[in-house]
């Protein structure tokens, strides 16, 4: 690249207070010149509109990418057969093999093990890739050592939770000759909807080409979405049920007085009770990751508890059985046998591409009649064949993977072994 001298630039001699101007909302659905637009150097690069609308010439023979995400991005690159281009990421959440032990009142101890995201069961390698961040911070010295062709950032990644720190990130990274796509994630974005993260994916195909790809990719996973809001738009508001997003973070209760985190009206998990499923979000202020006690939990007292899984993962029966529970243990969704935990996928600030998962899991704990043709167990093999392409037995290795064995076997001892 004719920047490429520049990269041998250290971070030291790199540091910028310039900050770029990003748009207010999630602009940008991925457009490429594929070599035609007027801006595009023809024989080399293809220009790809970002989330923040900004036009970046990308190498069209691009071979090094740098990705700083919870797992979208590494993950959607996979689903596009360009995997084996990542040659570092920016946080370590796709690297991690997760181990999770609970104890009950009686005495006795489960464990879950091996739970990892898909990329990671699909992609080993890329546990042994660099790592270029730390929290929010790039080791732009690292980063130039590499000598990537491109880097994509993800704004509400844990690693890049502040635009203001992607703004000084890309400022510096574009002075060492190295090209930035920026996606914002529905967690930035001002609007909470699914179409932000449709829109990082067609991005994603725009960089590599593939926009035709990553269209059905998107619309296979909105397809998911339409289905669920089909069958759930007529049911009366008197008839809707009580959904609460529950996150059983022990830092919750060390901290003192908390039970767990919630997640409030303005937040996607909200959008997608109310506006896909049509259930209600059992809690009615605003706020992510809310921290409540024990009594305010028992007062809310929804008719479904989804237990999210994003930060840390937490099955039903810890709800049921554990003595850190105990004292909620007169809720409805309790006694009523309505606690579902979410698929394995920590740690995750923003929503990736499980959100039709999720959506299926939340409107199955809903509206159980309405859902009752729908096997839960068989409807995540079709998910995961139809977005990364694998076989059956691949696609049961998956479902164990993200310790949803639950759903096909014979309950708790079906994926939980007591030690």
């Amino acid at each position: 690249m004719a920047m490429s001298s520049m990269r041998g630039w250290t971070a030291v001699t790199l540091v910028l207070a310039v900050l770029l101007v990003f748009s207010a909302g999630c602009t940008g659905a991925g457009q490429s010149g594929d070599g035609s637009s007027p801006g595009d150097d023809t024989t080399g690069y293809r220009t790809v509109v970002d989330s923040r609308g900004v036009s970046v010439q990308v190498p069209k023979d691009l071979d090094r990418v740098v990705t700083v995400s919870d797992g979208f991005i590494e993950g959607m690159m996979l689903a596009l057969g360009e995997q084996e281009k990542i040659i570092a990421i920016g946080v370590n959440s796709p690297q991690r093999v997760y181990n999770f032990t609970y104890r009950t009142v009686a005495g006795a101890t489960y464990e879950y093990r091996d739970g990892m995201q898909p990329v990671t069961y699909l992609y080993p390698r890329i546990r042994e890739l660099p790592l270029v961040a730390g929290g929010a911070a790039i080791n732009y010295e690292t980063l130039a050592g590499l000598d990537p062709d491109l880097m994509v950032i993800r704004v509400g990644s844990c690693a890049f939770y502040s635009m203001e720190k992607v703004d000084t990130t890309v400022q510096t990274v574009e002075a060492l000759g190295i090209p930035v796509i920026v996606l914002k994630s529905p967690l930035y974005c001002n609007e909470q909807n699914i179409s932000t993260i449709s829109d990082e994916i067609k991005i994603l195909g725009a960089i590599f080409g593939k926009e035709k790809k990553a269209g059905e990719l998107a619309d296979y996973l909105e397809s998911q979405a339409r289905l669920i809001s089909e069958r759930t738009k007529d049911i009366p508001e008197a008839e809707r049920p009580t959904v609460l997003i529950f996150g059983a973070w022990p830092a919750d209760r060390k901290s003192g007085g908390g039970v767990g985190d919630v997640r409030g009206t303005d937040t996607i998990e909200h959008y997608f009770i109310e506006e896909i499923v049509h259930a209600k979000n059992a809690y009615r202020d605003t706020g992510d990751m809310v921290t409540i006690s024990a009594e305010q939990l028992l007062a809310i007292d929804p008719d479904v508890i989804m237990l999210e899984t994003a930060y840390g993962y937490h099955p039903a029966e810890e709800l049921y059985t554990a003595p850190n529970y105990q004292i909620v243990g007169e809720l409805s969704a309790i006694k009523n046998r309505r606690v579902f935990a979410f698929p394995f996928e920590p740690p995750n600030c923003a929503k990736r591409q499980e959100y039709p998962i999720e959506l299926m899991m939340i409107a199955k704990a809903a509206y159980p009649e309405r859902f009752a043709d729908i096997d839960l167990g068989e409807w995540l093999l079709d998910y995961y064949k139809n977005l990364y392409g694998v076989d059956d037995e691949t696609a049961k290795a998956l479902r164990s993977a993200q310790w949803m064995d639950w759903c096909v076997g014979d309950g708790h001892e079906s994926y939980a072994k007591q030690v």
